[in-house]
């Protein structure tokens, strides 16, 4: 039998209920990886105890023949969700010793259904961040490796980068994210599994350490897109708790996998083919139409013409909303406080040296544009362009279903590689940022290798709240591109 740390979801449920190896033996492998793969850097907290006492929970239930849907299930939780009586940093330093009374309303959805969470992984700080390279607790390194570059250490993108690599590593079977411009499916990408941003308000952002309230959502990783549906299944839904949650009946999001994509029409947006877009990206994107068209759907180019502004925009409303919601670490109810003279002193201290450089960048910037005198030249005008991009969108679905498109513009590159200039490393999202500009559900799928053996992903853009068509796609193309290649670095 494959190791069980090589196991699909849907493959591993099926072993479960057919009592091949007990929930307990699943979970204690998965402990095992954890362990091997410390390295790595993925987690910020392990859970191990925790996980096997969920297993034994487990396995009490398929005795009793009660399982739950996702009973036994290990999966590593991003350090951005609330976790009940677990340390929750959102790896930042401001929050090194913060204990959540509660569980996320995500969170908690999972656990009902039977998961074992193995550990909190680490992320960017706040979630801000392409690399993984912002976290008070230090870089995650990418499990794989370059050809003939055994010693260069990648990045795994981000800011879900804890999540990507750990599931990429075999070191759990699945994982929550959050997505606010890309910040699941550009890791996604790197690391070479499956990872899908649902439609904005399809899971509760309550208990989510908020980064920016109108783009933050959160969404599974696996290394399948049938394992990605299931545990959607399970975090999807509306929330009593969450203002913006959608009211909407939650489907079932594995019922149209398998079908062919007859009928299905597929939108190429020319203006994601920029002038100097990588070779091989091009390439692979170009050969994504051909399997999708091979599958029976029909391809045709779209317009997305307010694509150029989206990087833009998204950097000014990002920012704001970041400088609202991270007014609250001042140090008074929880969290780092560093002591001062007076009260202003006290805040000063505290936020100096409880968040990073890259959070203070964001911090200054929305601060400023929502400033007196320049709220009308960049907020307000941003808010106004942000509605042309989802305009455009309105448009292309018209004549389109899904649409198709590269994830990232390079495959990942190396932890000293890191751009100094904070906007080339902003431009990692420069496909991925549109989608969430206009709220939609999007999702990267492993494609191929680049030259150099890296994984090269594959994005399709949904209807709102049309998961279901988005993933009976992406599946098509997981088939079609038949992705076998692993990491250098796993645990078995």
């Amino acid at each position: 039998m494959t190791s069980l740390t090589h196991l699909t979801i849907a493959r591993a449920l099926k072993g479960l209920r057919a009592k091949e190896f007990s929930a307990t033996e699943l979970v204690s492998a998965h402990v095992a990886a954890t362990e091997k793969l410390r390295g790595l850097n993925c987690y910020i907290t392990e859970m191990s105890e925790q996980a096997l006492a969920a297993a034994r929970d487990s396995d009490a239930r398929y005795a009793a023949g009660n399982a739950l849907p996702l009973d036994g299930i290990p999966l590593a939780n991003k350090d951005l969700f609330c976790s009940k009586g677990v340390r929750t940093t959102a790896a930042s330093k401001i929050l090194e010793n913060f204990v959540p009374t509660y569980e996320s309303t995500v969170g908690k959805n999972l656990l009902d259904a039977g998961v074992a969470m193995l550990g909190k992984v680490n992320l960017d700080e706040f979630a801000m961040g392409s690399a993984n390279i912002t976290s008070a607790y230090g870089y995650v390194e990418n499990p794989w490796k370059r050809a003939g570059e055994p010693n260069v250490k990648l990045v795994p993108g981000g800011s879900s980068g804890g999540s990507a690599a750990v599931v990429a590593a075999r070191g759990a079977m699945g994982a929550t994210g959050t997505d606010t411009g890309g910040s699941i499916r550009q890791p996604a990408s790197f690391c070479g599994i499956v990872g899908i941003k649902p439609t904005y308000g399809r899971c509760s952002r309550w208990g989510v350490v908020a980064f920016a309230s109108s783009l933050d959502q959160p969404g599974p990783f696996a290394r399948t897109v049938e394992d990605c549906a299931l545990l959607l299944n399970h975090m999807a839904g509306e929330d009593a708790k969450d203002s913006t949650s959608a009211r909407i009946p939650t489907p079932d999001f594995t019922q149209y996998l398998g079908q062919d994509l007859k009928g299905l029409r597929v939108g190429i947006p020319r203006e994601y083919r920029p002038a100097g877009l990588n070779a091989e990206i091009s390439a692979l994107w170009d050969q994504g139409a051909t399997w999708l068209r091979a599958a029976g759907a029909e391809v045709m180019e779209v317009s997305l013409p307010h694509t150029e502004y989206a990087l833009p925009t998204y950097y000014i409303i990002a920012p704001a909303e970041c400088s609202s919601n991270l007014a609250r670490y001042d140090g008074m109810r929880y969290g780092l406080r560093v002591p001062g003279k007076d009260l202003t002193e006290t805040y000063e201290l505290t936020r100096a040296q409880g968040f990073g450089h890259e959070v203070k960048r964001r911090i200054m910037i929305g601060t400023y544009v929502l400033s007196a005198g320049y709220y009308d030249a960049y907020y307000r005008k941003a808010q106004r362009v942000r509605a042309l991009i989802a305009e455009d969108f309105t448009r292309a679905f018209k004549m389109c279903d899904v649409l198709l498109a590269p994830t990232a513009p390079s495959p990942a590159f190396g932890w000293e590689e890191k751009p100094t200039d904070p906007v080339e490393m902003y431009l990692n999202d420069a496909f991925t940022i549109p989608a969430s500009m206009a709220g939609l559900p999007a999702m990267s799928v492993p494609a191929g290798l680049a030259k150099n053996g890296l994984p090269l992903g594959l994005q399709l853009i949904g209807k709102p709240f049309d998961e279901v068509t988005l993933l009976r796609a992406a599946q098509a193309l997981e088939t079609s591109a038949a992705f076998t290649a692993t990491p250098t670095i796993m645990a078995a």
